[in-house]
């Protein structure tokens, strides 16, 4: 299956706007002296600020393992099965901090980055490039989930006819008729509107299969738009010596993904992959803040986080990540849950899970306060 590519192509235009606006006269340009490298701040301590980075690697390769792991071992008690109702809150409630953390952590970095007097005033300042490019994220993430799941879904269909076809083919002489009629009706509407109308079992076949196709959409696109937010941050913290902002910042960091990485195990747990592909998701999730950290650690003397070009590069892509992320929050889980039939057949679980959503959000947008 070849995977969607949203926040590359996300990334990729914010490496096209970053090259298209380096031209522009005094784009990049500092202000004043307050953009330059160096601080007397007394919580700046190089060793120490090391030492904390190793156990936040650590720590937040650890806590991020057990929040996206957490859901896979939910099918053994039978209460957080996919299809209970308890499962439908919890899911609520991971995304509900999924879309915390669009709006209120990702989506303000970018917004004071973009903002910040270390940029000229012209154009930084006068076009709202955070909102625009969140935008742009948002649709293209659109594009992407629909072509994608609109590709996958005649590809399903298509196998399911083949195959309902050949079943019947190789049906006993007395069900030979019955068999010439459903190849006969195949023929017939299968090729105008991709459906299958012989059977019910079919039927019912291409809907699961259709259905599991979108969620396998949704992981991956999911999981991408979160790798990118997750390496930005991990990069910031590598980055810094202050020890003052790491020691807060870490401890943050390991609620954010614990409960970011259950939000996102749900939807890999939906998408029904084997026990090798939900391996390397969860550990392609569990690294990359860690990673990012790393990052920080050996760019430290290279990267700056107030440097002109750290600003638009770090906070484009934020933006890009934010738009990923509330997009997918909105429409592929909240929209999607709240407008599925389970739901909307029980009030009382639809104001639990409205419950569920705002404890997300609000308990990751508290989390702002320190990350």
């Amino acid at each position: 299956m070849t995977k969607p590519r949203a926040p590359a192509i996300s990334a990729a235009a914010a490496v096209v706007i970053l090259l298209a606006i380096s031209g522009v006269p005094g784009a990049l340009s500092q202000p004043d002296n307050r953009c330059r490298a160096g601080s007397d701040n007394t919580c700046t301590d190089k060793s120490k600020a090391v030492t904390l980075k190793l156990i936040a690697i650590f720590t937040i390769l650890v806590t991020s393992l057990i929040g996206i792991c957490l859901p896979f071992f939910s099918r053994s008690l039978a209460v957080f099965q996919p299809e209970k109702s308890l499962f439908l809150i919890v899911k609520s409630f991971a995304s509900g901090i999924i879309l915390s953390t669009g709006f209120m952590h990702v989506l303000p970095d970018s917004f004071n980055m973009l903002s910040s007097p270390c940029l000229s005033d012209d154009p930084w300042h006068k076009f709202p490039f955070t909102g625009f490019a969140a935008m742009v994220s948002a649709i293209f993430t659109l594009m992407v989930d629909s072509i994608a799941t609109s590709v996958f879904t005649r590809s399903g269909r298509h196998d399911s006819v083949v195959a309902a076809v050949a079943e019947a083919q190789n049906s006993p002489d007395q069900e030979m008729g019955r068999a010439e009629t459903t190849t006969t009706h195949v023929h017939v509407h299968g090729h105008g509107h991709g459906h299958f109308h012989g059977s019910s079992s079919n039927d019912k076949e291409i809907g699961s299969n259709t259905q599991l196709l979108r969620n396998r959409v949704i992981a991956v696109v999911l999981e991408l738009g979160i790798v990118v937010h997750s390496i930005v941050i991990g990069l910031s913290v590598g980055a810094t010596n202050n020890t003052c902002t790491i020691k807060g910042l870490v401890a943050a960091l390991c609620f954010h993904q614990m409960f970011e990485g259950m939000g996102l195990g749900g939807c890999i747990l939906q998408a029904e992959y084997d026990w090798v592909k939900k391996a390397v998701m969860a550990f392609f999730f569990a690294g990359t803040t860690p990673f990012g950290v790393a990052l920080g650690m050996a760019l430290a003397k290279v990267y700056k986080e107030n440097s002109p070009e750290s600003l638009i590069t770090v906070g484009l892509l934020n933006a890009s990540s934010a738009g990923l992320l509330i997009y997918m929050a909105l429409v592929d889980l909240l929209a999607a849950d709240f407008m599925g039939q389970k739901m909307q057949r029980s009030i009382k679980l639809q104001l639990k899970s409205y419950v569920a959503v705002l404890l997300g959000a609000g308990g990751m947008a508290l989390m702002s306060k320190w990350a």
